[in-house]
C-alpha cells in the first residue's frame, strides 16, 4: 500500500471508536514472479527469474546481504512469501497502483541503493544520501 493511502486509512479509522482489523492493501495484487517482471519491464530492465528452493535464495540473500553489509532477505520473510502471509482476499483500502506509481518514478526507481541497516541505525541521513 502507498504510504499516503495507508496514512488517510489510518487517519480515517482514528475518526472511529470501535476496533477494527483491516487489510491495508494495494488495488493490485501479483505473485513474487509476476511484481519482479512488472517492475523489470517498467524500468526497462528484464532479468532471468530463475526459481530455486528456499532454503537456496536464502542462502543466496545472506552471502550477498553480507558483501553489502545489509539484510536483504531474513529466514522469517522467506517463510512468510511460502506461507502466502503476504496474500488477502480483503478488499483493497489503498487507491495507488504500485504500476502507476512505479511508471511515475521509473527513472529514479533503483538508481541508488537504499540500505536496510543504515535506515534503521540514522533514517534522516540514510534518506538525505537517495
Amino acid at each position: 500500500i502507498y504510504v499516503d493511502d495507508l496514512a488517510a486509512l489510518a487517519v480515517e479509522q482514528g475518526k472511529r471508536r470501535e476496533n477494527a482489523i483491516i487489510d491495508a492493501i494495494g488495488p493490485e495484487t501479483f505473485t513474487y514472479r509476476e511484481l519482479v517482471r512488472a517492475i523489470g519491464e517498467i524500468i526497462g530492465v528484464r532479468r532471468p527469474i530463475v526459481p530455486v528452493p528456499p532454503a537456496l535464495g536464502y542462502a543466496a540473500g545472506w552471502i550477498i546481504g553480507k558483501l553489502v553489509g545489509d539484510v536483504l532477505i531474513t529466514w522469517p520473510e522467506v517463510k512468510g512469501l511460502m506461507a502466502d502471509l503476504l496474500c488477502t482476499d480483503s478488499p483493497p483500502t489503498g487507491k495507488t497502483k504500485l504500476t502507476d506509481w512505479t511508471r511515475e518514478h521509473k527513472d529514479t526507481l533503483g538508481v541508488r541503493y537504499a540500505s536496510e541497516l543504515a535506515r534503521r541505525r540514522d533514517r534522516r541521513k540514510a534518506y538525505e544520501n537517495l
